[in-house]
């Protein structure tokens, strides 16, 4: 399953909201440096969709705010 993640770090709290059309916003503690918020990211959606981290990539967006994650729940 693929999805459009919305990144905001830095943020206070953690929070992952779905949007109407099947993305997501996911609010996270870490700061955008040396990959701890793509580390956080991983381990938010894998909490949330009940799988491991090793079945979630970040197939596009490493660097930016948007990222197209793919979860895989086979």
């Amino acid at each position: 399953m693929l999805k459009v993640v919305k990144v905001k770090p830095n943020s206070k709290n953690q929070s992952i909201t779905e949007e109407n059309d099947g993305s997501l916003i996911v609010r996270l503690k870490s700061p955008p440096v040396d990959g701890k918020a793509n580390q956080e990211l991983i381990k938010l959606l894998a909490d949330k969709f009940q799988v491991s981290k090793s079945q979630i990539a970040i197939k596009a967006g490493m660097k930016g705010r948007n990222k197209l994650v793919e979860i895989d729940r086979s």
